[in-house]
């Protein structure tokens, strides 16, 4: 069975941006944020639980308003910033890094963060989706604020991940270069390029 395809450019607004989303893990985060700096037009979008680990790692939101375009707090229950995906606004969602609770969040369908919804509401939109999973591998070395830690995910945490890059719209990114092939793979649909400096 083939893939549905995706929606078509002409329905964005033309200066419609990338939804950047940011969860509660600290794996790979400050390269993630870099890779988001490079890109042309990036909202931040972030849950609860990645609102309180970024300023471990050095990013406050005060910090984030600096360097993005937006950037929207979960704040309400009914995750009201997706409506701007029906308008044309995000040509792309993006959720990196992304925990195992999202990824499992994601693939069974539920909705209950502000990452969460986006890549829902996406999926219902036929917007193209790109999470950068996590728990990917057997043993993950991650840095925790302090100290670089050894993890070993669970057979269920591997299960989810794989469930998930079967959805449609959805490219599942298991390394920092896969994050990059993926987000270079998009930028080359909608003609667009990485910028020279960061913003």
């Amino acid at each position: 069975m083939s893939r549905p395809s995706t929606r078509d450019l002409s329905t964005f607004e033309p200066d419609s941006r990338f939804a950047w989303c940011v969860t509660g893990s600290g794996h790979m985060l400050q390269e993630s944020i870099a890779l988001a700096q490079q890109l042309p037009g990036v909202d931040i979008f972030l849950s609860a639980a990645g609102e309180e680990v970024l300023p471990l790692y050095g990013w406050t939101v005060p910090k984030l308003r600096e360097h993005f375009h937006r950037v929207l707090r979960d704040n309400s229950a009914s995750g009201v910033p997706v409506g701007m995906l029906y308008h044309g606004e995000y040509h792309t969602v993006v959720i990196a890094p992304a925990t195992s609770n999202t990824v499992a969040k994601c693939a069974f369908g539920i909705s209950d963060t502000l990452p969460t919804n986006m890549f829902a509401q996406a999926g219902k939109q036929c917007i193209p989706g790109i999470v950068f999973a996590c728990d990917t591998e057997p043993t993950v070395i991650t840095q925790s604020p302090t100290e670089w830690v050894e993890l070993r995910p669970r057979a269920i945490e591997l299960e989810n991940v794989e469930r998930l890059s079967r959805f449609e719209y959805t490219t599942v990114a298991r390394s920092l270069d896969e994050l990059k092939t993926a987000l270079d793979a998009r930028l080359a649909t909608l003609d667009l390029a990485w910028n020279t400096s960061s913003s």
